[in-house]
């Protein structure tokens, strides 16, 4: 298949993905949708000017800014893309799949007019400075490779319909909880530490894994006790050697992990178990966990590796970051800033999930990753490739015309092969 063949079907794909959103939004809004999120798609750029000139439109680019920028103030656009999404990705997530609750950041160090900048801590650097808080959610299977992104919020300490971020995080839950019910195991890093999001996980009835920093008093033989004290008494049942790739290579680590039954005092009759990994820095790692089936290697070890899974999400963050240049947005009003993030959300799952959900189109993924032209090929984290693939698709065979048009539309071979990637 050559790349204008490619070019065709990935464009019937997305035609086929825009079909999710379409009944929830009047004709002209779904046209709106679909350019913002092929603009996104084929200029890998959040700004409005970059996305709009993709759309390769008769009207002056000022025009279509305007627009864009005029349709991105629409309400109820962030909420509802974002329930679409939950959806669409919860037919991706079963039992036992790992959901992982990730705040992060976006900074914005120049800036100095766009709405309610708050001060924010980079993540990578450990730097205070101006921005916005974010969180990404995503599922994946334990030591698994795929991601399903789940959803993409973004929100400002300053905002004056800001509640907390225990809320924010809350809000996230209930939205993919619409889609998944109670399936999936939801995994929290420290920020999860916290008492009313334990007192929510609890009441929703949801499985999770979260890490603890320590300070936290559990219930151990009907006392109270440091849960870093607590830490210390625990035995290191099993030893394991695990392998972790990082920007400086790959890290070898030999941990050892033991588990306690302990209890939280807001819920002295909820059977919880305390994990205690040691080996990844001078203080233990210790894990929280509602997941109480039995002591042996497999079982506390299918704990460990759903934690350590959420390495996973690091990679999706940066990923979804570099390749759409997340932090380069520039937006100057509260409500199309987090539209966008629905937007970027919509690119992102087209990007990871949608074309890649069926073995007819995983040779269609093969064809994008080609296109890409890695230099050192395609990595194991391959979303890049695609996010690369696709964009180069997009941008140099044929047009977009708000869904009406693709390369060579007329061409008799396309015909052909059109039903190697048929929407069925």
């Amino acid at each position: 298949m050559n790349n204008s063949q490619t070019a065709f079907k990935l464009r019937a794909q997305f035609s086929k993905y825009m079909g999710i959103f379409s009944p929830h939004f009047s004709k002209p809004m779904t046209g709106f949708l679909a350019d913002m999120v092929y603009g996104l798609q084929a200029s890998k750029d959040i700004k409005l000017s970059c996305i709009g000139r993709e759309l390769d439109e008769e009207i002056p680019l000022k025009k279509i800014e305007e627009r864009l920028s005029r349709n991105l103030l629409c309400e109820h656009l962030y909420e509802t893309v974002s329930e679409c999404i939950a959806m669409e990705g919860a037919k991706h997530i079963g039992k036992d799949t790992l959901i992982v609750v990730d705040p992060t950041d976006i900074r914005k160090l120049y800036a100095k007019k766009m709405p309610y900048l708050a001060r924010v801590r980079d993540g990578s650097s450990g730097e205070i400075g101006n921005g916005y808080n974010c969180c990404v959610a995503v599922a994946c299977e334990s030591g698994g490779r795929r991601i399903v992104p789940l959803h993409l919020r973004l929100w400002s300490c300053d905002a004056p319909d800001f509640k907390s971020e225990n809320d924010e995080i809350e809000q996230i839950v209930n939205t993919i909880q619409s889609g998944a019910k109670r399936r999936g195991i939801y995994v929290i890093d420290r920020a999860g530490d916290r008492r009313i999001l334990y007192n929510m996980l609890i009441d929703k009835q949801l499985r999770f894994i979260v890490r603890m920093v320590g300070d936290r008093n559990l219930l151990w033989r009907k006392r109270p006790v440091l849960a870093e004290k607590l830490a210390r008494k625990c035995r290191m049942s099993y030893t394991e050697t695990i392998r972790r790739e990082t920007p400086e290579g790959e890290k070898t680590y030999q941990i050892q992990y033991g588990a306690m039954n302990v209890f939280l005092p807001d819920h002295p009759d909820k059977p919880l178990r305390m994990i205690v990994v040691k080996g990844f820095g001078e203080k233990p790692m210790m894990l929280l966990t509602d997941l109480v089936d039995g002591n042996s290697r497999k079982c506390l070890w299918q704990i460990v590796e759903g934690y350590l899974s959420r390495w996973r999400v690091e990679d999706a963050i940066r990923y979804i970051k570099q390749s759409y240049r997340l932090e380069d947005i520039r937006l100057l009003d509260y409500t199309r800033l987090r539209n966008m993030m629905a937007v970027v959300l919509a690119t992102v799952f087209f990007a990871s999930v949608w074309i890649g959900k069926s073995l007819r189109n995983s040779i269609l993924v093969s064809n994008i990753t080609r296109v890409s032209k890695r230099l050192f090929g395609v990595v194991e984290f391959h979303y890049y490739a695609i996010a690369d693939g696709i964009a180069t698709l997009l941008r140099r065979f044929g047009k977009w015309h708000g869904g009406r048009s693709c390369a060579n539309r007329n061409d008799t071979s396309f015909q052909m092969n059109l039903p190697l990637f048929d929407s069925g």
